[in-house]
């Protein structure tokens, strides 16, 4: 499935997700459909002990899918598989005009790195090629990518766009 995919990436607490929801609310703003896809390294648990939908998965539903007024969650046990790559992930969403992903540093797709200079860390941008730019709180110099201001959202929008459609 061809769709514009692109990453937003940055060590703990550099402020990916503040970002990522900017973005999601910018695109939206200018009329796109907008999917997340966010990694975690830890086990994701949307459900609680004791609730129906938890129970059939604990009885070993491969999936279950929960679906209310507004919204529904498909929930898939990977059990003894391992984790699904990022195309696969992809392949189970619907369509859209752009699917924003937080994390997934090592998958090779255009990536715009958060940098805080509180945070004092390592740029991922000097030895991960599929960083094209990063977002920043600070100047940073030295590397052949654009560098933007962590709050110019309007301006890293348009550029994830073009880089997308170039």
């Amino acid at each position: 499935m061809n769709r514009p995919v692109f990453g937003v990436v940055g060590w703990k607490n550099s402020g990916k997700t503040t970002l990522t929801e900017r973005l999601v609310s910018e695109f939206t703003d200018r009329g796109l459909t907008v999917s997340m896809v966010k990694h975690t390294h830890h086990n994701v648990d949307v459900d609680r002990s004791g609730t129906d939908s938890y129970r059939h998965r604990a009885a070993g539903a491969q999936e279950v899918l929960l679906a209310g007024g507004s919204r529904f969650a498909l929930m898939h046990e990977y059990r003894d598989q391992p984790e699904f790559e990022l195309d696969e992930l992809l392949s189970r969403m619907a369509p859209c005009d752009l699917v924003l992903v937080e994390g997934f540093k090592k998958t090779p797709i255009p990536k715009l790195e958060v940098h805080r200079q509180e945070r004092q860390t390592t740029l991922l941008a000097e030895a991960d090629a599929s960083i094209v730019a990063i977002a920043a709180d600070c100047e940073i110099t030295g590397l052949d990518i654009p560098v933007f201001d962590l709050n110019d959202i309007p301006t890293i929008a348009d550029y994830i766009w073009k880089q997308l459609h170039a």
